[in-house]
């Protein structure tokens, strides 16, 4: 009998590490070459290939693979008809949509987007920005850009419509933002033909719920501690929950141990005041999937 194979894209160039990574706490290990573009996967029901994400809403919708990741702003520039399963919010830098902006020189007469009425504007998501001027009733002239598009202003173009995720290269190249023409996080997206198939929709399904709940626990951490009978509420009150905590009593009615899970951003705030609260043997601890 053959074995049933689900066909799964992953985003080559700057979104691959941060992928590789999320499917490694989703508890994936995928190996990849240097030299290949098939990367290996301890799941002998999934091969893997990897594809510019540019390109994997159009092999998605065609069928050539099963399940892509991809930003959003791809699939729209595309315009393929593909079924978006989840949005995961990552970058390549950190936990945070992207952002495609409409930038000019520092010293441009530019001001809104009204301004730019027939000037030259360079970028790589050309169907959007058409669109995102055709309905504000501008007319300019739009270049595709290969490459190196921020170098391009002001002495080849106007304007530029670029990704970033901080600003920072935009501030380097000494260019002001005008206006965010949309803003953009990673989609999962399948084969409209493969949705339908049991086998392959609960697959996908499978994987988009280990994915989000790897990228949760990127911000999460879990915590454990035990509490006297006496300072039982004084903790609860200092402890903020993604559930309320679990509790569980301690032998010989010696007090309670607690468990559960907090943002990572206030752990070192709260973790003092927990101790000054009763709590006892604290431990704070990584977190690989939070599944909500």
């Amino acid at each position: 009998m053959t074995m049933k194979k689900l066909y799964l894209g992953i985003p080559k160039g700057s979104l691959q590490e941060a992928t590789l990574d999320m499917m490694k706490k989703a508890g994936y290990s995928v190996h990849v070459s240097s030299r290949s573009y098939y990367p290996t996967i301890d799941d002998e029901e999934i091969s893997v290939r990897l594809i510019r994400p540019q390109d994997m809403a159009r092999y998605v919708e065609k069928g050539i693979i099963d399940m892509g990741l991809t930003g959003a702003d791809w699939v729209k520039e595309s315009g393929s008809d593909v079924r978006v399963v989840i949005s995961l919010v990552y970058a390549k830098q950190q936990l945070t949509k992207v952002r495609w902006v409409l930038a000019v020189p520092e010293d441009s007469k530019v001001r809104t987007v009204l301004d730019l009425q027939g000037k030259k504007i360079a970028t790589e998501l050309v169907n959007v920005t058409r669109q995102y001027l055709a309905e504000r009733g501008v007319v300019a002239d739009i270049e595709f850009s290969h490459g190196a598009t921020e170098a391009k202003a002001p002495d080849l173009v106007d304007a530029i419509v670029e990704l970033t995720e901080t600003g920072s290269s935009l501030r380097a190249n000494k260019l002001r933002i005008v206006d965010t023409i949309m803003e953009s996080s990673t989609l999962v997206i399948a084969n409209r033909h493969a949705w339908m198939d049991d086998w392959k929709r609960t697959k996908i399904e499978n994987l988009a719920m280990l994915f989000e709940g790897a990228i949760i626990a990127r911000e999460k951490i879990g915590l454990k501690m035990n509490v006297s009978n006496g300072a039982l509420k004084q903790v609860l009150d200092k402890l903020p929950a993604l559930r309320k905590p679990t509790i569980s009593t301690l032998s010989e009615d010696a007090g309670y141990a607690i468990e559960t899970v907090i943002d990572e951003t206030i752990a070192r705030k709260i973790i003092p005041e927990l101790k000054r609260a009763g709590a006892e043997g604290i431990i704070e601890y990584p977190l690989n999937k939070v599944i909500l």
